[in-house]
């Protein structure tokens, strides 16, 4: 494979880190303090073409591919990373699942909407209690009443939900069924009754683009909106956070990025003893070390994205490549702070806020331990990561 990023793609990223910088960083403060979503932001950067590099022209997007797309997550989280979560919600997860499994009418309605960034999407799986079992654990209900489903239940750390239009929603339409009772659901939160979202307070992380708690009660699902048959959600979610843990995986790489930068300006500028600590041999093992894992990180985020670009079977290199990027962004936030010592507790300096952000990104689409396991089963040869059907509608035919 290619290990540079296409031309285009890599002028295309460069004009996301741009938007962050004179777009984002400036109009953040106002939307932090008083806690209000930045919906004309995410709008913005829907018109800029962020979130529609993996669907075809057709429905408003741009068909640059997930190599495009990992290119983009890792721009926007290096400046920015509290937009990272939109690549999930706009550019991913929730309108990807839709993309891949919904019918066309589906596709048609919500889509287009979504990665333009006029509708805010989610994705709900997690349940309290559940942890990385979610799918076996799962106690949330959805019963048929005629032309609707009718869902009770919770759900936990839902990314957008308190400002969400549109979102793919699990539970189980069979109670005793296991993974084989649960289905996928596309929802609209604000327009049926019985949907309620309580922001979570993360400290370090932003109060304006938050988790939340979500409670259903009698919420209403017409049966139009059910995403796949019956008893398909399982396949639908693990499907999703294979895609999901792209964007995830350029996130880290970000962040990674993103303290490796602090720390090398801050080494050439801090002087002890009349020279810059770069000087210190110390200093510069971090500084290597940091480098080698943003860089290792960076072509396996490659490598996977590019199996996906050519239609190719990638959980095995999605795994590895979530597991490494994840922890070599928290390398790199533990050295960066070791760099800055007191100054990376200082509000002055981000070094504090790439750390909350590198630990979120540490659970989402699954944990370190989770995807040792995956990794592990695979090179064991007890479980294959990529046994599973190859279903990328983007390219090519949904595997039925």
């Amino acid at each position: 494979m290619d290990f540079t990023l296409p031309e285009e793609i890599a002028a295309f990223a460069d004009a996301v880190a741009r938007f962050a910088e004179n777009e984002i960083l400036p109009t953040m403060s106002a939307f932090e303090e008083s806690g209000e979503f930045p919906r004309e932001i995410v709008e913005k950067m829907g018109a800029a073409g962020f979130f529609g590099a993996a669907f075809p022209e057709n429905l408003g997007g741009t068909d640059a591919g997930f190599v495009a797309v990992a290119a983009i997550s890792e721009a926007i989280s290096r400046v920015a990373p509290e937009f990272g979560y939109c690549m999930n919600m706009q550019g991913m997860t929730c309108p990807f699942t839709i993309y891949n499994w919904g019918n066309a009418d589906q596709i048609a309605r919500f889509v287009p909407d979504l990665i333009a960034g006029k509708r805010i999407g989610m994705f709900a799986l997690t349940e309290p209690g559940g942890g990385s079992d979610a799918a076996g654990s799962m106690k949330t209900t959805a019963v048929r009443d005629g032309d609707v489903y009718r869902l009770n239940g919770s759900k936990q750390w839902i990314t957008f939900a308190n400002a969400a239009d549109v979102g793919v929603l699990f539970a189980k339409t069979e109670r005793d069924s296991g993974h084989r009772g649960i289905t996928a659901f596309i929802v609209e939160p604000k327009k049926y009754d019985g949907f309620a979202a309580d922001q979570i307070p993360m400290t370090g992380l932003s109060r304006s683009l938050t988790s939340n708690a979500v409670f259903l009660d009698d919420f209403q699902v017409p049966a139009a909106n059910r995403l796949g048959e019956e008893g398909d959600g399982f396949r639908v979610a693990m499907n999703a956070l294979e895609f999901g843990r792209l964007t995830v995986s350029a996130r880290a790489v970000g962040l990674a990025q993103a303290c490796l930068d602090e720390a090398v300006n801050y080494s050439n500028q801090r002087v002890i003893r009349s020279r810059p600590i770069g000087e210190y041999q110390m200093v510069q093992h971090l500084i290597a070390d940091m480098a080698t894992d943003t860089d290792a990180a960076r072509l396996m985020v490659l490598r996977m994205a590019s199996l996906m670009d050519t239609g190719q079977p990638a959980n095995r290199a999605a795994s590895r490549a979530k597991y490494f990027a994840v922890e070599a962004a928290k390398r790199a936030a533990a050295g960066a702070a070791e760099i800055f010592a007191g100054y990376a507790l200082a509000d002055e300096y981000p070094i504090k806020k790439y750390t909350a952000y590198v630990n979120m990104l540490a659970v989402g689409e699954g944990t370190a331990n989770v995807q040792r396991i995956l990794i592990g089963e695979d090179a064991l040869g007890i479980k294959d990561a990529d046994r599973h059907p190859v279903r990328n509608r983007l390219r090519g035919p949904a595997v039925e």
